[in-house]
């Protein structure tokens, strides 16, 4: 069971890296955020449009390993309809996990499908990849919504 679930999750992160419908420009957005990884050279551009405290769309451009685009494409998916405080938390959630800082199986079903990247906590050089726009949406919140 738990090498399907594996592969489950596999699957998942390679679909997001190749076909992202989130990987677009927005037609109007109210924060637009570049993150850089310079180890790997990964960058995004994430642009998120606001219905007052919800996060009503979200998009992406940008280049880099499957990874950082995966990640990026699903936490879009995972955030997307949330309240600033409820993204707020998932992100919290997210960082927690890849840093191996959380296991709680019951805070970990906020995440939906980012619980895909688990593992990447076991592969050192993916952490920062996996974070990118973990980080970088974490940083529009932070400078911007109150």
């Amino acid at each position: 069971m738990e090498e399907n679930l594996e592969q489950v999750y596999n699957d998942l992160i390679m679909e997001h890296s190749m076909n992202s419908y989130n990987k677009r420009k927005l037609d109007s957005c109210d924060f637009c955020e570049q993150g850089h990884n310079p180890n790997c050279g990964d960058e995004i551009t994430l642009e998120i449009k606001m219905n007052g405290n919800i996060i009503e769309d979200m998009a992406f451009s940008g280049h880099g390993c499957a990874i950082s685009q995966a990640s990026t494409s699903i936490m879009i998916d995972t955030l997307k309809g949330k309240t600033v405080e409820e993204a707020k938390e998932i992100i919290e959630t997210f960082i927690s996990m890849i840093k191996r800082k959380t296991k709680s199986e019951e805070e970990l079903k906020k995440l939906e499908d980012a619980i895909a990247f688990r593992n990447v906590s076991n592969m050192p050089a993916r952490v920062k990849c996996a974070l990118l726009a973990w980080h970088t949406v974490e940083d529009i919140i932070n400078k911007n919504i109150k």
